[in-house]
């Protein structure tokens, strides 16, 4: 990179530094009271910036524009269309109103709908979402002009992500001016959800890739004895970033910056050819529209470098899949985070009482946590002792352990534990002072100092639905509470006895020790947390009494919307399973039984040829092999034809949530069947033989 990093970030955005210098006084002002949700959007005013934007865009080589979207596939969506429209004599001209600006139309019944939307009702609408900067995305089409914006219907429901996540940013927004107008804060308008999603990812050499057909169409592999080495040796977590890694994150930083995201920190993760970007925080919103960048401009650029990015929750059985750490936090238009403890958290009653809102609305909404956090892939994560257990409890740490402590048995907390000095023992190295509590990895939802990290999202899945959950679950709190201390007689009084009740009830969700043992689980369920263990029995929290009262009332989700994603949520998880039975029956039909049929005649024919050559030969070794080899065989033909079987059943089974149960409990069961002896054979079969690359290969040559 020959450029700056202060001139190349953000050049390719149609941010508020750009506005500001391309558009009129009025118009910028009238716009950012927009943005800051004070007046709508007039079509004056989108005229003026569509032809800026316009203008903008084409001096720097765009051709198109697209409405960028994120329907509930998961991933973006876009539709280009050139500025040109036809002129006399045959020319063209380069226009862009404010109306295809504001309004764009897709067909919503080509996109998950799960019953909003019929096969002949196909008109939906992209909004332009003016919170959300406009971009510029180059490849092999040419510069395009993305501009950010939400999906619904015709009739008006959402068929995004975006969506929802802006209703709940609202919705949050409410109720926290509320508290602070109790606490005599009344120059607080608004308040944003700060987000920094961690994300990590695997990086795999491009033609051992393209031999993989699970990787290719499961983006994971479905079969693959362990390598010789994993991840025992702690070596590769922080190690020294190899050569075509570190060229390839230098590109990727490049591409990101120059997108405005705020790319902080990269390094090795703990798993071989595992690694991590995390960014610096943004507004909810923006920060999963980057989040949806990152993740596309990964597998972009990784194609250049001759890789593949895997964003896969386990690519690889037996060593650490891939998580997305969500941190949370929330802060005022002032600039001030109210999850910040200060030096006395027992003294500082306003951050207390937001704490105890977002235990209690963990506590009574775990349920809800769990499914934002899953899909089919973090069922093979969750819980393997290198993520979260799929139990939801909330890590504090010591010194707010202590003071929660002390709130419930007194209402009152006298002391708070202080920071310490760090002395190592080395009197040439800095005494500093650490953090007044240690971390916890296997905590689902750990409080970080000033913000709150809910690890158990996955790392493919989109950080909207989970930030959408959890901006709801805390509002409906904090409405809750609002209420009650706006209708008290004494305000100070209220507040310390709302909090010491509140803890009291709720504190059966604090935990901070180790999450991956058993006896936790054992406790959890002494305490009444749910275990859902998985996907499909999540997915019902959507439509409980209380969450379709807490969407409604909150006005994030109609009864009509949540019944819809109950309704995809369970159709997806068929598809990809049924996707990867497909595919490990094409793998081992294929490519491994003809691979072994022709390793056993290989050693049939040696236990003859030596038979033949030496009349008292010993040919128990070949013997012995050959029989395994055959068994272990006869085992994989039997278990691939019990899973065809198994599936050519799904066409009688009528029902979204009977389909999805039955892939879970009797398909995924015979895919491992199927698995366990192919991988056996993996380490019998001659190498050379062996028709895909193995995990050795796969994991550490790159």
């Amino acid at each position: 990179m020959n450029e700056k990093l202060t001139d190349i970030f953000g050049i390719d955005v149609f941010n508020e530094s750009v506005m500001k210098e391309r558009l009129p006084k009025e118009t910028f002002k009238a716009l950012k009271k927009v943005m800051d949700k004070e007046q709508p959007l007039s079509l004056d005013v989108a005229n003026v910036v569509a032809n800026a934007m316009k203008d903008w865009a084409i001096e720097k080589g765009a051709t198109h524009y697209t409405h960028w979207f994120q329907p509930l596939t998961g991933i973006t969506a876009e539709k280009h269309d050139s500025f040109i429209e036809p002129a006399s004599g045959g020319k063209i001209l380069m226009e862009f109103s404010g109306k295809e600006l504001i309004k764009g139309e897709s067909d919503a019944s080509s996109f998950p709908s799960g019953g909003l939307r019929a096969t002949f009702e196909a008109r939906g609408y992209t909004a332009w979402d003016p919170t959300s900067p406009a971009f510029l995305k180059e490849d092999a089409a040419g510069v395009t002009l993305c501009i950010p914006t939400a999906f619904c219907s015709y009739t008006g429901e959402a068929l995004d992500k975006k969506t929802p996540l802006l209703r709940s940013m609202e919705s949050i927004s409410t109720q926290v001016v509320r508290i602070l107008k109790l606490f005599g804060i009344n120059d607080v308008s608004k308040v944003e959800c700060s987000v920094g999603p961690e994300q990590e990812y695997f990086l795999v050499d491009h033609n051992k890739y393209m031999m993989r057909d699970d990787l290719i169409f499961a983006g994971r592999t479905l079969f693959g004895a362990p390598a010789p080495k994993g991840q025992e040796l702690d070596d590769h977590y922080y190690g020294s970033l190899k050569e075509r890694v570190a060229s390839y994150m230098k590109d990727l930083n490049v591409e990101l910056w120059r997108l405005g995201i705020l790319a902080k920190t990269q390094h090795n993760e703990v798993a071989p050819s595992q690694h991590e970007l995390a960014p610096i925080y943004a507004t909810a919103n923006i920060s999963t529209d980057h989040n949806q960048l990152v993740m596309d401009t990964m597998k972009k650029v990784a194609k250049r470098h001759g890789l593949e990015c895997l964003l896969h929750e386990k690519p690889y059985a037996g060593v650490n899949g891939s998580g997305k750490h969500d941190n949370w936090s929330l802060v005022t238009d002032k600039g001030k985070n109210l999850l910040d403890p200060g030096k006395t958290p027992n003294e500082n009653i306003q951050f207390l009482l937001f704490l105890t809102a977002v235990i209690r609305a963990v506590d009574v909404h775990a349920d809800l946590l769990r499914l934002s956090a899953s899909n089919p892939g973090n069922d093979n994560r969750l819980g393997a002792g290198e993520a979260p257990p799929a139990v939801i409890s909330v890590f504090l740490g010591d010194q707010l352990d202590d003071v929660v402590a002390q709130l419930v048995a007194t209402g009152e907390a006298k002391t708070a534990k202080k920071s310490e000095k760090l002395d190592v023992g080395v009197k040439t190295l800095p005494r500093f002072s650490k953090d007044v509590t240690d971390r916890n990895r296997t905590s689902p939802f750990a409080f970080t100092g000033n913000k709150f990290e809910f690890r158990m999202v996955g790392s493919s899945m989109s950080i909207a639905e989970p930030n959408t959950y959890l901006n709801a679950i805390v509002a409906e709190t904090l409405e809750e509470f609002a209420d009650r201390l706006e209708a008290a007689e004494d305000f100070d009084t209220a507040v310390h006895e709302l909090i010491k009740t509140e803890l009291a009830a709720h504190e059966r969700v604090i935990f901070n020790g180790n999450g991956y043992s058993q006896e936790w689980i054992e406790e959890a369920a002494r305490r009444g947390l749910p275990n859902i263990s998985c996907f499909i029995d999540a997915v019902e929290a959507l439509i409980t009494p209380k969450a379709i009262k807490l969407f409604e009332h909150q006005g994030i989700y109609s009864e009509a919307e949540l019944r819809s994603r109950v309704e995809i949520n369970y159709e997806n998880y068929s598809k990809v399973i049924a996707i990867e039975a497909k595919t490990m029956i094409e793998m081992a039909s294929r490519k491994y039984i003809p691979a072994v049929m022709k390793f056993v005649k290989n050693v049939a024919d040696s236990v003859i040829s030596v038979k033949n050559a030496l009349s008292v030969a010993d040919v128990s070794a070949q013997e012995e092999i050959l029989s395994k080899a055959s068994r272990l065989l006869s085992d994989a033909k039997k278990a691939m034809d019990n899973l065809s079987d198994g599936l050519a059943r799904v066409s009688d089974i009528s029902g979204a949530k009977e389909t999805a149960t039955y892939f879970r409990h009797e398909i995924v069961p015979m895919m491992d069947a199927l698995r366990a002896p192919i991988d056996e054979l993996e380490t019998i079969v001659d190498s050379e033989l062996w028709p895909v690359p193995t995990y050795a290969e796969l994991m550490f040559e790159l």
